[in-house]
């Protein structure tokens, strides 16, 4: 795709643009950068959507050295200079909470670099002179007003294959139409996608799902191909249909319980821990959404024996409002106002008494028969037939001695005639 280069220069929109940017709160101000230093990007892009939280990633094109004015500015300034890239020169500062990215421009002008750039509403820049005019060569400011994301041209998708999975990451943030034919580019080059890191692709991944959309934009990642190589869960498309925000709103979940359980579970019904191995994700993460698929199927925990009932909240204790979203409506929300009560016994299971107050009362040893004793102990709580919590002087711990005592009996069998 080819756009004549075109500045936009509206004063107003400029003003507004440095007042949502707040460069007074940077931990570096505008004028300690080289001259000709622009500022690109999602900040530029996210200001001009009045989208910006407190403190944005900022990336910044210098026309100097900029791994060097990095090193540089951390010893002036303080903060950690981090090289990212160093053939394509490109560092980080790590500075009061703040990140700074700065990479050396490419090609002769702000104007080629930006023509290098993923999609047109992220090569939208701000030079940080005084009463600087947005530039935008390829057309971001009209395509962010009509709400469409448009590939910069299809080299520049190849060059680095995760800008395919970024596009449809993009979409779903900024709730962007995918404009034909960068899908088309898209579609063509997905099984690039094998060919990137797995950290790289994982974290794309992660924020896609944590999108309000990101159950579409996951279910047009594996229509695409784009998940393919990376062994994606071919029937994961009709689980992901039902992990929707307003599912899980509808469901129960509050802000702050949505914000982490429904990206776990839309990544769950995607990926098995092998898939999530090959993507280098973190063990944690790996045994999180495997409990996920494996309890999954077997539908709300009311509908398992006690046993299996025990062993799906010792193991989902933590993430169960992750595993409501895959079951019915009704058993979900009464299962999550149980699991919001930290005192409810099943939800939250617990042995009545300790491994070492069992071993003080009863004379027992620490063997495998004191864990299969408190797992039964467990049961017998979680079912409500013994106390919670019995105080150490109360009749509750007697009763709980005489369930342990008559499980530790061995059975009696009746004499013949």
């Amino acid at each position: 795709m080819h756009m004549p280069p075109q500045l936009h220069q509206n004063p107003i929109l400029t003003g507004q643009l440095l007042e949502r940017l707040n460069p007074a709160a940077w931990p570096l101000p505008p004028e300690a950068f080289p001259q000709g230093t622009a500022l690109v990007g999602g900040a530029v892009r996210d200001a001009l959507l009045n989208r910006l939280g407190p403190r944005p990633d900022l990336d910044l094109v210098v026309t100097v050295d900029a791994i060097g004015f990095a090193k540089e500015a951390s010893r002036r300034w303080g903060g950690t200079c981090v090289v990212l890239d160093a053939g394509h020169d490109i560092a980080r500062l790590v500075i009061q909470g703040w990140t700074i990215d700065l990479a050396a421009q490419e090609g002769d002008s702000l104007e080629a670099d930006l023509g290098r750039r993923d999609f047109t509403v992220n090569a939208i820049a701000l030079p940080l002179e005084a009463g600087a005019a947005l530039v935008d060569p390829t057309g971001g400011l009209d395509h962010l007003q009509r709400g469409q994301l448009v590939a910069v041209q299809e080299a520049n998708l190849v060059a680095d294959p995760l800008r395919l999975l970024r596009g449809l990451r993009l979409a779903s943030e900024l709730g962007f139409e995918l404009e034909s034919q960068s899908q088309v580019w898209i579609e063509r080059h997905a099984p690039l996608l094998g060919s990137v890191a797995g950290e790289r692709v994982l974290a794309e991944l992660e924020k896609l799902a944590a999108a309000p959309e990101g159950h579409r934009g996951l279910q047009a990642c594996q229509a695409m191909g784009l998940l393919k190589p990376w062994g994606a869960d071919p029937l994961a498309q009709a689980s992901l249909d039902g992990l929707s925000e307003h599912n899980a709103r509808a469901w129960g979940l509050d802000n702050e319980e949505l914000g982490w359980a429904l990206p776990l579970a839309r990544l769950a019904a995607l990926f098995g821990r092998q898939a999530l191995d090959g993507l280098r994700s973190s063990r944690r993460l790996q045994q999180r959404c495997q409990a996920l698929r494996q309890w999954q199927t077997a539908g709300p925990s009311g509908q398992l024996s006690e046993t299996d009932q025990l062993r799906l909240h010792q193991e989902l204790e933590a993430d169960l409002p992750a595993l409501l979203l895959f079951w019915p409506e009704a058993p979900a929300q009464a299962a999550l106002g149980r699991w919001r009560d930290p005192a409810d016994p099943l939800f939250h299971p617990r042995p009545p008494i300790d491994g070492k107050g069992l071993q003080d009362h009863l004379a027992l040893k620490p063997s495998r028969q004191l864990g299969e004793l408190l797992h039964h102990l467990t049961l017998e709580r979680a079912f409500g037939r013994l106390p919670a919590a019995p105080e150490p002087s109360s009749d509750g711990v007697a009763q709980v001695l005489a369930c342990a005592r008559q499980w530790l009996e061995p059975p009696t069998t009746e004499k013949p005639g």
